[in-house]
């Protein structure tokens, strides 16, 4: 990266910031790709940051990657406000205006048409296995260029590498996104040939909506081709955006994000994006060409500025500028053309040294338009950042796949737009989260490898863990979603919730009347607890200075978690010792609180401890309390009728079993067995009823081995008792050897009809006692005439309970997921 020069103008005042005695925070900066003291617009005495997050295109149901994306902005954005104590203004807009989201209207409403329309499912599992089949052959097509370039990328960077040219980086890094290109592009091949392979296994059976299940997609690719230009009612995308727009923010607030100081919607700033494209084309920097807008690239290098400064090594890549290759008509693409502002026909005839960074329109445009107007998906962000914060943002942030074209994009429009201004650097630092990638891609909707939120979050996943996940792993790097993640975070939310747990009963059973406060100094765990604590608080503030690294101020609270509990642990166990100082413990779990209240993993009140939001909250409520004295008096009327009849120690202890399994787990309580005496802690219901669920899962698993285990045995005793009933008789199992056989069963003449003598009579007994040996179990089979029937019964018991079993037990979390 060294030989590629970044352009980035440094804040007023950044050399005095960074000289400061009192530090401010580091923050990854993709305008150099490194490091950068955050200096506010306003100077380093400054508290005040202006913040604009590239918001949601609502076309469809958000998924885990946009968790990462939002959930990890979320808690910068917590770190900064609540840590460092900044006032920002959070801009976040909503694209209700794009492309996909009219190609998924129309594609949604022309298949529910054409489902009602087409009731004969041979007619069209005929058309879904001709349009598949052509859809292959145009992906190969794809897949095969995208190689293609990916290989010259590669050839090119290694000769510039070898001839130790400048540009060299540059390539290296061109090369490496579009080799992902490629590899996105055979995921799409591969997942074209799984639907085609789930047509043929469905055969003519298959009914229409199952046909549409495995080829909707590009069957309503076909339909919108052939018949989009029919649909003409504006309320249809109006609807779909506005569904998917209140979904979006429901999931956010499921997953405990902060809602935006401001939202601007793009279907309410089409006027304000217009006029902001006029005055970059009164700037010299746009021209209009067959009823469209464009950007001039080369006028506005002329005109003293840089283009491309997030990813430079990425200009002039057609692959790469393409947002959707997808929405290109006619397969054109071009890396010499942005377009602002479409009218109802597209040129993409341009001059050279232009941009296109955009997409294309679709013909004619139904939607929210000004006059025949469809503003270019880059301009919107440009135009409306620039409404509401002005000419200098201090943050702007969006996913890494941004950075190029739309960020870029966004740069060059707005330092166009305050051209007259003097503007050369529109935002000060530019922060992008690293992919949330799946079987080593990215999660994405056009690659169709995502997992919604709320998929997720109605299997094992609460809103807490994810945003744990999510802060264990540094924000702007790549993560890899699976088992192994979700895993490690339930593991680490444990040892929190244990510990907070532990805490509370330490400080509900301490006696400061009665029991010393003064530290004991003879072992120093006191203080050595203290001096714990305060190098936590020293490693956090350390980590969250350098680029606001929630993962190592993590990795310090569980550190100062087991320093804590290892102190509980030597104090509680040595009865004839000082007791735990509960104050101190106290300390340990406020200042863990404080930070996870921080991250938005706690949801405690200042005064709580702990994740909050739990029983721990209501407990003392009159109506919680009623629910827990209910619980009471029904045992004790339980233990009293047991004593009046008699019962045994062993149903009195079983009564014990269900209170704390089944009563207490239900109104949040755990009662936790230690040697005589029993220890309650609150806990959200829904998390001991996983717990539960688990252990019943573990043991389930457990059952289900043994039962495979003894139908196996019991399978081969059938099969070895099948065998025997139809085995011959020894005289027919031997009637080629032997003709003549005495009471005994003892061979007197081969099968000749001749007389055994001795010697010939003693190998003939060995062959027939091998035969009765074989048919030992016979006696057993008429001795008892049921035990035929009896295994086979067991065996279909066997498997009956197998089926049961494996139908009851649930997929894990991530099931399917690496």
């Amino acid at each position: 990266m060294a030989d590629i020069e970044r352009h980035w103008n440094t804040p007023s005042d950044f050399k005095a910031a960074v000289e400061s005695a009192v530090p401010l925070p580091q923050i990854y900066n993709s305008l150099q790709d490194s490091k950068q003291t955050l200096v506010p617009v306003g100077g380093p005495c400054s508290r005040q940051l202006t913040w604009y997050e590239c918001g949601p295109t609502v076309y469809d149901s958000a998924h885990m990657g946009h968790a990462r994306n939002y959930v990890t902005f979320d808690i910068v954005r917590r770190i900064l406000e609540d840590y460092f104590g900044y006032s920002i203004l959070y801009v976040m807009n909503v694209t209700d205006v794009d492309d996909k989201i009219i190609r998924r209207a129309k594609r949604n409403y022309l298949l529910q048409q054409y489902e009602r329309q087409h009731t004969d499912g041979a007619e069209v599992l005929a058309e879904a296995h001709t349009t598949l089949a052509n859809s292959v052959a145009a992906q190969s097509s794809k897949l095969s260029t995208a190689q293609s370039e990916a290989e010259s990328a590669r050839d090119e960077a290694k000769a510039a590498r070898s001839q130790h040219l400048k540009e060299a980086s540059k390539k290296e890094k061109l090369a490496k996104e579009l080799e992902t290109a490629a590899l996105q592009e055979d995921l799409k091949l591969k997942q074209l040939q799984s639907a085609q392979k789930q047509l043929q296994q469905r055969g003519s059976q298959a009914s229409v909506p199952d046909i549409l299940a495995i080829a909707g997609d590009v069957m309503g690719d076909l339909l919108d081709k052939q018949q989009g230009h029919t649909v003409t009612d504006k309320d249809i995308y109006r609807q779909h955006a506005a569904r998917y727009e209140a979904e979006f923010l429901e999931d956010m607030d499921a997953l405990g994000c902060r809602r935006p100081d401001v939202m601007t919607r793009v279907s309410e700033y089409m006027t304000e994006i217009v006029e902001y494209i006029q005055t970059i084309m009164s700037n010299n920097m746009a021209y209009e060409s067959n009823g469209s807008v464009h950007f001039d690239t080369q006028a506005f290098r002329d005109a003293g500025h840089v283009y491309g400064k997030l990813n430079p090594w990425a200009v002039g890549s057609a692959a790469l500028a393409a947002d959707d290759p997808d929405t290109w008509q006619g397969n054109v693409r071009s890396a010499t053309q942005q377009t602002l502002l479409c009218g109802r026909q597209l040129s993409l005839e341009s001059p050279p040294g232009t941009l296109l960074g955009a997409k294309a329109v679709l013909t004619p445009s139904p939607l929210w338009l000004t006059g025949a107007n469809l503003t270019g998906w880059h301009i919107e962000c440009s135009a409306m950042a620039s409404r509401i914060i002005g000419q200098q943002l201090d943050i702007h942030s969006g996913g890494e796949d941004l950075r190029f074209p739309h960020h870029d994009n966004e740069l060059a429009q707005a330092e166009a737009h305050y051209h007259t201004c003097g503007c050369q650097q529109w935002v000060n630092y530019f922060l992008h989260t690293g992919h949330l990638s799946i079987e080593g891609l990215k999660m994405s909707k056009s690659l169709k490898n995502f997992i919604t939120i709320r998929e997720a979050l109605a299997s094992d996943f609460t809103g807490r863990q994810l945003r744990l996940m999510f802060a264990l792993s540094p924000w702007d790097r790549p993560m890899q979603y699976g088992q192994q993640a979700a895993d490690e975070m339930k593991a680490k939310e444990t040892l929190f919730r244990n510990f907070f747990q532990n805490v509370e009963v330490v400080m509900r059973r301490s006696n400061t009347v009665k029991h010393k406060t003064k530290w004991d100094e003879g072992d120093g765990k006191e203080r050595g607890l203290a001096k714990n604590i305060q190098q936590a608080q020293q490693r956090v503030h350390e980590a969250l200075l350098d680029n606001l690294n929630s993962k190592a101020a993590l990795d310090a609270l569980l550190d100062l978690v087991k320093d804590t509990n290892k102190y509980l642990a030597e104090r509680q166990g040595n009865t004839q010792g000082p007791p735990a100082q509960p104050f101190l413990v106290r300390k340990a779990a406020a200042y863990l609180t404080r930070i996870l209240r921080i991250f938005g993993i706690s949801a405690a009140a200042p005064d709580q401890l702990g994740f909050g939001g739990d029983a721990a909250a209501t407990a003392s409520a009159s109506e919680g309390a009623a629910k827990y004295l209910d619980a009471f008096a029904l045992f004790r009327d339980t233990v009293r009728s047991m004593a009046k009849s008699n019962k045994s120690p062993g149903q009195m202890l079983a009564a014990c079993d269900r209170i704390r399994d089944e009563t207490m787990l239900e109104l949040g309580v755990r009662l936790e067995d230690r040697g005589d005496e029993s220890v309650w802690k609150l806990e959200d219901p829904a998390v001991l009823r996983r717990e539960q669920q688990a252990k019943q899962q573990d043991a389930a698993e457990q059952k289900l081995k043994k039962l495979v285990s003894a139908h196996s045995k019991k399978q081969a005793e059938l099969a070895r008792l099948q065998k025997l009933i139809q085995l011959p008789s020894i005289q027919e199992a031997t009637k080629d050897k032997f003709s003549k056989f005495d009471a005994d069963l003892n061979p007197t003449h081969d099968h000749e009809g001749n007389q055994l003598d001795t010697k010939a009579a003693a190998k003939a007994k060995k062959v027939v006692d091998k035969e009765k040996k074989a048919r030992d179990g016979l006696k057993k089979i008429e001795n008892d005439p049921d035990l035929m029937p009896r295994t086979e019964a067991e065996v279909k018991q066997l498997e009956q309970e197998i089926e049961e079993l494996k139908h009851m037990l649930k997929p894990k979390a991530c099931n399917g997921v690496s």
